[in-house]
């Protein structure tokens, strides 16, 4: 394995452009060949005329690889000085394989690879886990892992971000924060984003639309709650949209509209059910062992949420306020295991690994982005 490893990491190519994405200014491209015609050197000089300093280009759905992420397309848009980054669209139904598909775009040269995990990851943290732990056996600790996903955590209570931005996870948060579709404003969108994945602990890079739900105020407006909210990059959706919208000018143009920060962490209490409960179990395990991870925020989480406030000095509510947070995070996690199911868990024997939490088996509260899951075919489609 280690000779594998290293020979992967000798064959990648040096990255010519000074910023490492994500940071910077980056523009997604699902199709190549319908983003200007496939010519790279017309996307590059494109990108350049924004200002947009990395590509993020689709290099596998699953376990299929796509043909359109090539080494040869790395070296170009380097050549252009602009980074290179892969995403794929991920399932967890296999995800070892999935990981091995994902390792072809960096062994091509991928500065960083994306992964655009949606719905069907529901549940399955077991299924995370072993995608993640599979992909960093083969490129290591350090190389760059970013996760696209639901903006809105608390919408999705079985979704795995606990996981996807957990040890050994993605280094990035990039949250879908595509105002037009969910239908509130962009300064709502970014609120309630940054308030829900603030306790996750991963730069915030948002990932805003480009198409015909989006106009040139509300990219203006974007970019400037972008700023104001430190985010290390931004990120677009997508290259062929921007063309067919217009709206490039304004992906360009000098932030002119001014924002005002996100603040905030999210309030937990007796009743709530989701993966921010998760984080919140393994961060008073780590203090009061017996904290089971379920997910579900009953007498036994209030309990220790109490004890620990009582302990750190801060007001004893048992409900999860900003200060309870801030200290809490201090506290490192405890390392879980995930077992696909009870059963699993029980034939590992204890210690070794628990069964998915209770709000795993929970479905999405809302759909925040219509057809999310399937809205990247839709949009492709309607083209």
């Amino acid at each position: 394995m280690a000779l594998v490893i290293l020979l992967i990491l000798v064959a990648l190519p040096a990255v010519a452009p000074a910023l490492q994405p994500p940071r910077g200014r980056g523009m997604w491209i699902w199709y190549l060949n319908r983003s200007a015609g496939g010519n790279v050197a017309a996307i590059a000089a494109q990108a350049r005329a924004a200002g947009v300093q990395s590509i993020y280009v689709k290099s596998a759905d699953g376990t299929r690889v796509w043909s359109q992420f090539s080494r040869g397309l790395v070296t170009e848009l380097h050549s252009s000085g602009l980074g290179v980054c892969a995403w794929q669209y991920v399932y967890g139904t296999q995800p070892a394989a999935e990981a091995q598909a994902a390792l072809v775009a960096v062994r091509d040269g991928a500065d960083c690879l994306i992964i655009d995990a949606e719905f069907e990851y529901n549940g399955r943290y077991a299924a995370a886990q072993t995608y993640l732990r599979t992909l960093r056996a083969y490129v290591g600790a350090h190389y760059p892992l970013v996760l696209a996903s639901f903006p809105y955590v608390d919408f999705h209570p079985g979704f795995p971000y606990s996981v996807f931005l957990g040890p050994g996870g993605a280094q990035f948060d990039m949250p879908q924060m595509y105002w037009g579709d969910i239908g509130d404003s962009v300064a709502q969108v970014f609120h309630r984003t940054y308030t829900g994945n603030r306790p996750y602990r991963r730069p915030i890079v948002p990932l805003g639309q480009s198409d015909s739900m989006a106009s040139s105020l509300g990219v203006q407006q974007f970019r400037g709650l972008a700023v104001a909210n430190g985010a290390p990059g931004i990120a677009w959706w997508d290259f062929a949209w921007a063309s067919a919208t217009a709206l490039w000018p304004a992906i360009g143009a000098p932030v002119g509209v001014a924002g005002v920060a996100s603040h905030g962490y999210p309030v937990l209490r007796v009743g709530a059910v989701n993966d921010q409960v998760v984080l919140l179990q393994e961060h008073l395990a780590s203090e009061f062992p017996r904290q089971r991870l379920t997910g579900s925020f009953g007498a036994e989480t209030r309990a220790h949420v109490a004890a620990f406030q009582r302990r750190h000095g801060l007001p004893v509510t048992g409900v999860t306020d900003s200060r309870t947070w801030r200290w809490l995070l201090r506290v490192p996690r405890v390392a879980v295991t995930w077992a696909s199911s009870a059963s699993a868990a029980r034939t590992a024997g204890a210690g070794r690994a628990v069964a998915a939490p209770v709000s795993a088996s929970l479905p999405d509260r809302h759909r925040e982005i219509p057809e999310l899951g399937s809205s990247h075919s839709a949009r492709a489609e309607a083209r």
